[in-house]
């Protein structure tokens, strides 16, 4: 797949909710099997925005919400209105179903919306702009009715790609609605359970976007909670599925829940599905214009696929993490290093001095002349204490990597001397072990500390972050969310320390492991304890528990 990028048509759909005895149900339509776009499939009324839904004459009909805000809440410079209209007018044109209010704010009878059936033909064919249609009946639409759910692009390759926003509505009392018998076929009112049930045994077909969706509304009870519930969203991701080859050349499909996902479109903007997303030791992957990341030869239950070593720059080049004591590695290093011509290794950075991370720093430096920048280990079994910055480096300050610029941000907690460094140039966080992706990332006192660890999360949240280049595993995108994912996970594993220590008069760490971490395989328990500790360190030093002979108990509040 190496065409041309296709930019994506803006779309909107509707899903359309009433009360039914037992669980709410959605309209849903069957395309006719003629049509270019999903033939035979069962969807929601929706479609293509059309020049009218953004006009004056269109906005100008909508109540209770501008452009501006409109705009903001999709993440849109303007034009965020028009889906509103858009939702409205396809749902209409569609079912038959006006969600529409006159002069005084009361919604259309079911006899005039009758009435009005025989413009919905004009209305599709376009010799009707719904705006000219809402102006001569003096209808408006009530934008608080019609909430913003989610965002779904169809994926490359598809002969037509849509980039449509979904809306949630409760249909109007006495409206039945019906299928407009040219691009719909069918129609039906039901329950999301049963559609998803129907699809599974081959009786209608559903495409993902489709049964992601109708799994969603399975679990809300109402059509006014779903309502609710779209209303509450925060900041709405886009679903953007995207292509990428394993190691063989063969194409998978990704969606968002996959890990790959973010790498995929980070490292493939033009979307040719040509980027590998197989994480191979020894193999150079390009992310980008400026940088290249080599994993090391160390695959295990705490790496991940091994330790990510990051070279940085165009022809003067820093790298970051050079990762285990590996002679193979090391010459992996100063080949990719030199894999551009005239480029050179000037500098080798490290995010910590744990010993899947900088062992190999002087082995590089001995083989490129580079200068070691970081931090000093502190003292403890599992750092490297052969490590020798000839620069020690402190939080805030820069350095310049030819035309490029990485700024080092202290964030103990993993470790004491944890640095994570941001290329301002693409915003790219290099976070070693202090975000990692697919596991929780340990804090093992003494030179571990929950609570600093805490802060520090809190402290990238101040930072502008485009995606995160972790120690191991694939690149994190959403950075801010995942932060704030994390700080809530920490957060949740201590209130189960606390509501275990209630339960008992005093515990130690062994008592404890099995219950905090129930969730946890008992193989990784002894590691889980490193972690337990730190949790308890933290709720000694803020006075909330105690440490007696060690046993831990709830301080009295």
């Amino acid at each position: 797949m190496t065409e041309a990028k296709q930019i994506p048509r803006p779309a909107a759909t509707l899903l359309l909710l009433r009360e039914a005895s037992g669980a709410p149900e959605v309209f849903m339509l069957q395309r006719t099997s003629k049509a270019a776009f999903l033939p035979g499939a069962f969807v929601f009324p929706g479609g293509a925005l059309d020049a009218d839904d953004a006009s004056a004459r269109a906005t100008r009909r909508v109540r209770g919400l501008d452009d501006a805000q409109a705009s903001a809440r999709m993440g849109l410079a303007s034009g965020g209105l028009s889906y509103w209209v858009a939702a409205a007018r396809e749902c209409f044109e569609e079912s038959g179903i006006l969600l529409a209010f006159d002069e005084r704010d009361a919604p259309v009878d079911p006899q005039r919306a009758a009435a009005l059936e025989h413009l919905r033909q004009p209305l599709n064919d376009g010799t009707l702009h719904f705006s000219a249609f809402l102006e001569k009946e003096d209808l408006y639409i009530h934008a608080q009715d019609i909430a913003y759910y989610s965002h779904w692009i169809t994926a490359p390759g598809r002969p037509r790609r849509f980039s449509t926003r979904f809306f949630v509505a409760c249909a109007p009392a006495g409206q039945d609605g019906a299928h407009d018998r040219s691009e719909t076929v069918h129609s039906v009112w039901i329950s999301p359970r049963d559609a998803l049930e129907r699809g599974a045994r081959g009786e209608i077909e559903l495409i993902f976007p489709t049964r992601s969706t109708l799994s969603d509304l399975a679990a809300i009870p109402t059509p006014r909670a779903a309502l609710e519930h779209a209303r509450s969203l925060g900041d709405i991701e886009v679903e953007a599925a995207c292509w990428a080859l394993d190691h063989e050349g063969s194409q998978r499909l990704f969606r968002r829940a996959d890990p790959p996902y973010h790498e995929i479109h980070w490292s493939d903007p033009e979307e040719k599905g040509d980027t590998c997303f197989v994480i191979q030791p020894g193999i150079a992957k390009r992310l980008d214009r400026y940088v290249t990341r080599l994993t090391a030869p160390n695959p295990g239950t705490m790496t991940g696929p091994g330790t990510n070593t990051y070279l940085v720059g165009e022809k003067e080049i820093a790298v970051i993490d050079p990762g285990p004591p590996s002679d193979s590695h090391v010459a992996k290093i100063v080949e990719a290093g030199a894999g551009r011509s005239g480029s050179r290794i000037r500098w080798i950075l490290t995010t910590h001095t744990h010993m899947d991370h900088s062992p190999a720093s002087a082995a590089l430096k001995a083989a490129t002349g580079a200068q070691i920048m970081g931090m000093p280990a502190p003292a403890g079994a599992n750092q490297d204490q052969s490590y020798a910055p000839d620069r020690v480096l402190a939080d805030g300050e820069s350095l310049r990597i030819g035309d490029l610029r990485l700024r080092a941000v202290h964030t103990p907690g993993h470790a004491s001397n944890h640095l994570c460094y941001l290329l301002e140039e693409t915003k790219m966080l290099f976070t070693g072990d202090h975000v990692m992706q697919g596991s929780t990332v340990v804090i093992g006192p003494p030179d571990g500390n929950m609570r600093a660890y805490l802060a520090s999360l809190e402290k990238l949240l101040g930072v502008d972050v485009a995606i995160f280049a972790p120690g191991h595993g694939y690149l994190i995108g959403a950075p801010h969310k995942e932060v704030r994912r994390l700080v809530a996970h920490r957060l949740a594993r201590e209130a189960k320390v606390v509501t275990a220590l209630q339960r008992r008069s005093a515990a130690t760490l062994d008592e404890l492991v099995a219950v905090v971490y129930d969730d946890v395989s008992p193989k990784l328990h002894p590691v889980a304890l490193r972690s337990l500790s730190a949790h308890l360190d933290k709720l000694v030093a803020e006075g909330r528990a105690r440490q007696t002979a060690g046993r831990y108990i709830l301080s009295a509040e």
